[in-house]
């Protein structure tokens, strides 16, 4: 059977023999849109889910901040932004509206990035990236249920209102991506950021894809938004070709509720476990980066066999994706002294990317893992104790040989867009 896995901007052919295929496993179909998808996010904010509509939240305001999502995420704000900022203009035409781009502690887009997130705006906005090392910019906002700090860009304290964009799925440790993820990690602090990230945390048996209930680091996030004053969301969700197939807005908690319930009902699927499992990150712009692709080899690890094989396919255009993270890996000898080293580490001493690190060598405990990419990536994948391949073949030829025989498949081939067993959000 020949598959296509998302690589990039493309597609990287697989050719998995029949009789050793268990299963390949993908979102369940959605509707068929009947609408555009301009027309999707239009009637969303004509029908807010608890909250009345967004012209009316803008009605005599003057500092409007609406954060966005930055360069690592598939956020179509090319076609949200323009709408969620006409909204705005109904209700406030002489409001001063900050667009303030949410990067966690992801690096800052570069002009090339911004431009191809959000095209040409021609307005009177200004757009704002987030520094969450820089502590000038930050204002405290209390403590979290966790015992952490919050600390969050000082332009939410300044706002009249505050509203949020991006996107839906789910998320390997936060539950779903959306809705409060916006304010933190989107906007904290480094310090905030690390304490909710920290391994206790990361280790919890709720912190996993599709999981909210009784999630910490979720937990601490709803805090978060409610305590940025956080009034009012748009947040979509994307079919295989990055369209947006379905939009929610209004309340943070409500609209973000009825996100993921939608998410959910496409992205569940039952777990076909097999000695090698072939994955990719959904291609770009998810798969710029080893450290984004974490995300993927978490649903290969729901479905590889102890001591398997899980191939992952992505471009790595960016490389490792984070210093820190890579070193977690270079500088030891293998995943199980990276575990063993991030445990012993206390909350409030988490490192810049150790959760990352952290899932990874959990990945790695379990299974081997080759990554199919350029050559040119191959030294840093070694670095970090996993193997390279060429292709997707070549790296099922791999695979057997690390078995030493034929092994069953189970390919998935977007790891980021499907959630396995925790029925219970």
């Amino acid at each position: 059977m020949l598959i296509s896995i998302p690589y990039g901007t493309g597609f990287m052919p697989l050719h998995a023999p029949d009789s050793r295929l268990r299963a390949c496993i993908a979102p369940a179909p959605g509707p068929a849109a009947s609408l555009s998808e301009e027309e999707t996010v239009t009637r969303a904010l004509a029908s807010p889910i608890g909250s009345p509509p967004l012209r009316e939240l803008a009605r005599g305001k003057r500092r409007i901040l609406l954060i966005t999502s930055d360069h690592t995420r598939p956020m179509p704000s090319r076609i949200t932004l323009p709408l969620l900022l006409d909204e705005i203009r109904q209700g406030a035409p002489d409001a001063e509206i900050t667009i303030l781009v949410a990067t966690g502690l992801h690096r800052s887009p570069t002009e090339d990035e911004r431009i191809a997130r959000f095209g040409p705006l021609h307005g009177r906005e200004r757009i704002v990236i987030h520094d969450a090392r820089r502590e000038s910019d930050l204002c405290f906002f209390g403590t979290l249920p966790s015992g952490g700090e919050l600390w969050l860009n000082r332009l939410v304290k300044d706002s009249d209102l505050t509203i949020a964009e991006g996107f839906i799925e789910p998320h390997f440790f936060a539950g779903f991506s959306g809705g409060r993820k916006s304010i933190l990690p989107g906007v904290a602090g480094k310090k905030t950021v690390l304490y909710n990230h920290n391994a206790r945390f990361i280790r919890h048996p709720a912190a996993r894809q599709g999981v909210l209930a009784g999630n910490p680091i979720h937990a601490d996030m709803v805090f978060a938004a409610r305590q940025a004053g956080l009034r009012f969301i748009l947040n979509v969700l994307l079919d295989e070709q990055k369209r947006i197939r379905a939009a929610v807005a209004g309340d943070p908690e409500a609209a973000h509720a009825a996100g993921c319930a939608l998410c959910e009902q496409v992205a569940r699927a039952e777990a076909v476990e097999a000695d090698i499992v072939i994955t990719s990150n959904g291609g770009y712009p998810l798969d710029q980066n080893i450290y984004q692709t974490v995300k993927g080899l978490t649903a290969a690890e729901s479905c590889v066999r102890p001591g398997g094989v899980i191939i992952l396919c992505a471009a790595l255009t960016d490389g490792h994706g984070g210093e820190a993270f890579f070193h977690w890996f270079a500088d030891r000898p293998d995943a199980r002294a990276v575990a063993r080293d991030i445990e012993n580490v206390p909350p409030g001493e988490t490192t810049a990317d150790q959760w990352q690190a952290q899932i990874l060598a959990r990945v790695l405990e379990k299974a081997s893992c080759i990554f199919v990419t350029g050559a040119e990536n191959r030294p840093l994948v070694e670095q970090m104790h996993m193997r390279w391949a060429s292709s997707a073949d070549d790296a099922l030829a791999q695979a057997d040989a690390l078995l030493d025989r034929p092994g069953s498949i189970t390919v998935i081939p977007d790891g980021v867009s499907v959630i396995f067993g925790h029925e219970e959000r």
